[in-house]
């Protein structure tokens, strides 16, 4: 499914984004691939904004995002929160500040005190997989500023819809990202943005809250769709208890 607000965005007047990405450095998640070989893929693919949404944790290797800089590429800290056993991806946040986060109240005091300067996506909220927020979406929409576009649906199978008409409903932008584990599911899921005057924070935040977006998310192939399947109940939960061996030994 490809799903755009406007006409698909012309070289040069549109930057591809991908705001919700994991790598090996992850302390929860087993991730194959490293934050320098996600900037490889990215800058050949021509992205020029990231986020590295590491679960409970800000991915924070300056020598990354000095070499991300010097690849043109924005690299903006995030992360990938569980609060209340719901996902929330928080973009232009510190390690300190996630630390503090318990439940969404605390998000909600983190919002008022920091106001437009952080930006809160809904990650898969539909989906029975990893821990979606579900129905708790509408009566903590306030928290969030966005609601993520899913990159795995195919046909009559696609959660997507009812974050559709949530997003609808409420005002919220759609923002498609890949949540890539694997390094070749980087790349076919996106949204691109109108290129800002500056690449900042601060400008691709605002651009995302404007809601002129372009979403890129094509159907997944029956092969796709099997190897997800593979990967999300069989592969990815064998390597992450073999990480947790390997980590407690």
């Amino acid at each position: 499914m490809s799903t755009s607000k406007i006409d698909p965005p012309q070289a040069g007047d549109w930057i591809k984004v991908d705001l919700h990405i994991h790598t090996l450095d992850d302390p929860k998640d087993a991730v194959d691939y490293s934050a320098h070989q996600l900037l490889e893929r990215a800058s050949l693919l021509g992205f020029r904004v990231l986020a590295i949404t590491l679960h409970d944790a800000v991915f924070d290797r300056e020598e990354v995002f000095a070499d991300a800089a010097a690849m043109g590429i924005l690299l903006i800290p995030a992360a990938e929160v569980r609060l209340c056993g719901a996902d929330v991806i928080i973009l232009n946040v510190t390690g300190e500040e996630i630390a503090e986060l318990k439940n969404f109240d605390d998000l909600r005091r983190l919002r008022a005190r920091r106001g437009n300067s952080i930006f809160t996506i809904a990650p898969h909220p539909f989906y029975i997989f990893g821990s979606s927020i579900g129905s708790r979406l509408l009566t903590e929409i306030d928290c969030f500023d966005a609601i993520e576009l899913c990159h795995f649906h195919k046909g009559l199978f696609n959660p997507n819809r009812r974050a559709a008409k949530v997003a609808s409903r409420f005002g919220k932008p759609l923002i498609a990202t890949s949540d890539a584990h694997r390094l070749h599911a980087f790349g076919r899921h996106y949204t691109s943005i109108p290129t800002p005057p500056e690449l900042t924070v601060e400008g691709v935040l605002t651009s995302l809250r404007a809601s002129r977006l372009n979403l890129t998310s094509p159907s997944c192939s029956f092969v796709d769709l099997v190897n997800a399947i593979y990967f999300v109940l069989l592969a990815h939960p064998f390597r992450r208890r073999r990480k947790r061996r390997l980590t407690r030994g």
